[in-house]
């Protein structure tokens, strides 16, 4: 069994000014908001969901990227409002959100 049932990883690679990156998007302020959130909801720890960032996953040009594992869904995001969404969806109900899919 593994140690946590979701491990969510959020592309938070910064490139040089003017190159295409998921940080230079928001990445790592909306990971932050993701890991709070997990916490204040009671879904993190042993059993639950890990919210870590990441270097590049080498998907920039559909960026903002993250990716929950051990279901390796990849999802795109904008704001705190598509995070509480696959929050919801994916970490608690166990759904994909197709929307935002990537």
């Amino acid at each position: 069994m593994s140690h946590f049932k979701h491990h969510v990883f959020f592309c938070c690679n910064q490139r040089p000014e003017g190159e295409q990156c998921c940080n230079s998007l928001g990445a790592a302020g909306l990971r932050d908001y993701a890991k709070k959130r997990v916490k204040a909801l009671g879904l993190s720890g042993e059993g639950k969901a890990r919210v870590n960032m990441a270097g590049c996953l080498d998907r920039c040009s559909e960026g903002p990227v993250m990716v929950i594992y051990p279901e390796a869904v990849w999802y795109t995001y904008v704001d705190q409002e598509d995070i509480d969404e696959i929050i919801e969806e994916h970490l608690v109900n166990d759904r994909v959100v197709e929307r935002l899919k990537v």
